[in-house]
């Protein structure tokens, strides 16, 4: 069968999200190895501790979490080897069933963005993930050829939005009541106009810390449709009730992100699952 009549028959990401937070819970894990893990774990920082920290964390979460979340600039780091594992991570994660979201954090323009867009959307690449973050301070239609090569292939985006950094606000904030990160938010509800029926495949990154920002900005995250990912629980000190306060009406959108608080209960398997089952009953209130 040629490959464009089946990527046509695909269902759209958001919709393979929502059905999986439905039966697993809005849990995101992040699969982040720094070396103060790899350490922790009695594992050397090079591509074999990178490969079985990695591995691990996956296996010991996939059946929990509605997605997984492995941090590409940790694979970055060493290199080719490094890429070739998560390579492996992302084709193991789909062997499991569990949705991936590879936070690259890509932005650019023209034939570039393409590029980009091809490495982590299209079927058959190496990387390819069942979604991907992206920065849109080229401007959010620079985001173009992943926004419809997403749509194509039935995958996903992930736009910064409102970040919690310290350093987030001076770019995001800026324009008062027509601020760039309103600007994003209509944006993406734009964009999820194309996903008729289904929660939308254009998802923002909205850190779970930025406290009253939504208001002060007068951001409406429940109209975007699309979901919301929301890094920030555990390490960095947010909770499932900060979560329900800070999103209100757009919290059944809300995927909650926990990365370091759950990995460092590892290496054994059965304690990375304990964590992140309280971490998921902490969502589910």
């Amino acid at each position: 069968m040629p490959e464009h009549a089946t990527t046509a028959r695909r269902e759209p990401f958001g919709s393979r999200l929502a059905a999986a937070m439905t039966a697993r819970g809005p849990l995101c894990v992040g699969i982040d190895p720094h070396p103060a893990l790899l350490k922790g774990w009695g594992l050397d920082d090079d591509a074999a501790g990178l490969r079985r920290f990695s591995l691990t964390a996956l296996e010991a979460v996939s059946q929990l979490a509605a997605a997984v979340k492995p941090q590409v600039a940790l694979y970055e780091r060493h290199g080719s080897a490094g890429m070739a594992v998560l390579e492996e991570v992302l084709a193991e994660a789909r062997d499991q069933k569990v949705l991936t979201i590879a936070d690259a954090k890509r932005g650019d323009i023209g034939s570039t963005m393409a590029a980009y867009a091809d490495a982590w959307l299209r079927d058959g690449s190496p990387l390819a993930a069942d979604s991907v973050t992206l920065s849109p301070y080229l401007g959010f239609e620079s985001l173009r050829p992943a926004l419809d090569l997403a749509a194509e292939t039935g995958r996903g985006v992930f736009v910064l939005a409102l970040t919690s950094n310290p350093e987030g606000a001076s770019v995001q904030h800026a324009g008062g009541a027509d601020s760039v990160a309103r600007r994003i938010t209509t944006a993406a509800a734009a964009e999820n106009d194309r996903y008729e029926g289904s929660l939308g495949s254009v998802g923002l990154v909205v850190g779970a810390t930025v406290g009253n920002a939504l208001d002060d900005l007068g951001l409406d995250l429940a109209a975007v449709r699309g979901p919301i990912l929301a890094p920030g629980l555990g390490a960095q000190g947010a909770t499932g009730a900060d979560l329900l306060a800070t999103f209100g009406a757009a919290y059944p959108l809300v995927l909650g992100t926990s990365s370091r608080d759950i990995l460092a209960a590892g290496p054994e398997s059965v304690r990375l699952r304990e964590a992140a089952l309280r971490t998921l009953e902490g969502l589910r209130g």
